[in-house]
C-alpha cells in the first residue's frame, strides 16, 4: 500500500511564516511539520510515500530528502499550476493506481489509528473510507452528514458556534483510504476537490463513501493562532513554555513565555515577549514589548500581505 501526502498549498493562513517555505516545511517542535506526517505513515508499515509540490517545494525536499532518513522511499509529484486534493491525486495517478491506497494532509499531527480506519474500508467495500473526528469545539470545518449505515451522505456547511443545542457535528480529518476506482469519478488534468467534486458524484452513484470516526488525537496547524495554541499544548505536556531553535540567543535581562523562537534568533536586552512567533534571523531590539503576534525580517518579504513594519521587521497579529 502507498499513501500521498498533500503538501502544495500556498499556506496563505500562515503567512508570513510561509514566505520562503511551504506550510508543511514550518518547524514544529523543532521538526518540519511534515515529518509527523511522514513517520505517522511509516509506523503503521506504509514505506512508499508521494508528495505532491507547488509553492516553494523545495522546502519539502530538503525536509524529506529521498525519504532514506525515514525509512521510506518518497516520489514527488511537481504542480506547475495548483490543482486542488483530487487534482493532485490525478495528477499522481500513475503512482497510485496498483491497489488500495491513504491520503493525508502534511500539516497535521495525529495517533489516529489508521490500521482501525483501513479495517473499516475493507469491512464496507468502500471506493472511499474518511475518517471523522466530532467537531466538540464547533471550528470552521464542514459538518460531514451520515446515513443509518454510518457512510457518507453530504457534506454541509459549517457549524454554528453559538448553537450549543446541536448534536456534536462530525468533521473531516483530512485522512482517506482509497481505492483506484476513485478516479473515474475525478476530473482529469484540472483542479478539483475531494469533498465538492468528487465524492458527491460518487455517492451520487450509488458507491459507499463509509466514515470511520475516530477518538484519537488529532491537530490541524492551518493558521498562526492554531500554530501557536497546538505548539504551547504540545510544550505544556514537557514542563515548558518556550522553546528555541538553533544558535538563539536570548539576554538575561529579556522576558520570554510562551513563545516559538526559530532558528538564530536575538532577543536583545530588557525585550519582553509573550505568546510570540520569531522566525529565522529575526533580532527583538532592546525593551521592545510584543504580544501575541508573529515576527519575521523584512527583508525576506517581497510584499507585505499584512500586520505592519516595525525597524527591520514585519510584524502581524495572530487574531
Amino acid at each position: 500500500m502507498r499513501a500521498m501526502i498533500l503538501a502544495a498549498g500556498f499556506g496563505t493562513r500562515l503567512w508570513p511564516l510561509t514566505l520562503d517555505r511551504t506550510k508543511p516545511a514550518i518547524p514544529f517542535l523543532n521538526k518540519p511539520l511534515i515529518c509527523y506526517s511522514l513517520e505517522y505513515l511509516s509506523r503503521v508499515g506504509i514505506k512508499e510515500i508521494v508528495v505532491n509540490l507547488h509553492h516553494k517545494g523545495e522546502s519539502v525536499r530538503q525536509a524529506l530528502g529521498d525519504g532514506q532518513a525515514f525509512g521510506v522511499k518518497i516520489f514527488y509529484s511537481e504542480e506547475e499550476e495548483i490543482l486542488g486534493t483530487s487534482g493532485a491525486m490525478d495528477h499522481a495517478k500513475h503512482l497510485l493506481m496498483d491497489d488500495t491506497f491513504v491520503v493525508m494532509n502534511g500539516k497535521v499531527v495525529t495517533d489516529i489509528d489508521l490500521d482501525a480506519a483501513i479495517a473499516t474500508h475493507r469491512s464496507r467495500s468502500a471506493i472511499a473510507t474518511l475518517v471523522l473526528k466530532e467537531n466538540l469545539q464547533r471550528e470552521r470545518f464542514s459538518k460531514v452528514l451520515l446515513n443509518n449505515a454510518g457512510n457518507i451522505e453530504k457534506f454541509g456547511a459549517f457549524p454554528d458556534p453559538n448553537n450549543t443545542s446541536e448534536a456534536i457535528p462530525l468533521m473531516f480529518t483530512g485522512i482517506q483510504i482509497l481505492e483506484p476506482a476513485i478516479f473515474s469519478y475525478i476530473p482529469p488534468n484540472q483542479f478539483s476537490h475531494s469533498t465538492t467534486n468528487v465524492y458527491p458524484k460518487a455517492i451520487a452513484d450509488g458507491q459507499i463513501v463509509a466514515a470511520h470516526i475516530s477518538k484519537g488525537n488529532w491537530y490541524e496547524l492551518s493558521t498562526l493562532a492554531r500554530y501557536l495554541d497546538i505548539s504551547l499544548e504540545f510544550l505544556k505536556k514537557q514542563n515548558k513554555n518556550i522553546i528555541c531553535g538553533l544558535e538563539t540567543k536570548i539576554a538575561k535581562s529579556a522576558s520570554v513565555t510562551e513563545s516559538i523562537l526559530w532558528q538564530r534568533v536575538t532577543i536583545e536586552e530588557g525585550a519582553s515577549l509573550n505568546q510570540v512567533i520569531v522566525g529565522d534571523d529575526v533580532n527583538i531590539p532592546a525593551n521592545a514589548r510584543l504580544n501575541r503576534v508573529a515576527i519575521v525580517r523584512k527583508d525576506k518579504c517581497l510584499e507585505i500581505e499584512q500586520g505592519e513594519v516595525v525597524g527591520e521587521n514585519v510584524v502581524v497579529p495572530l487574531g
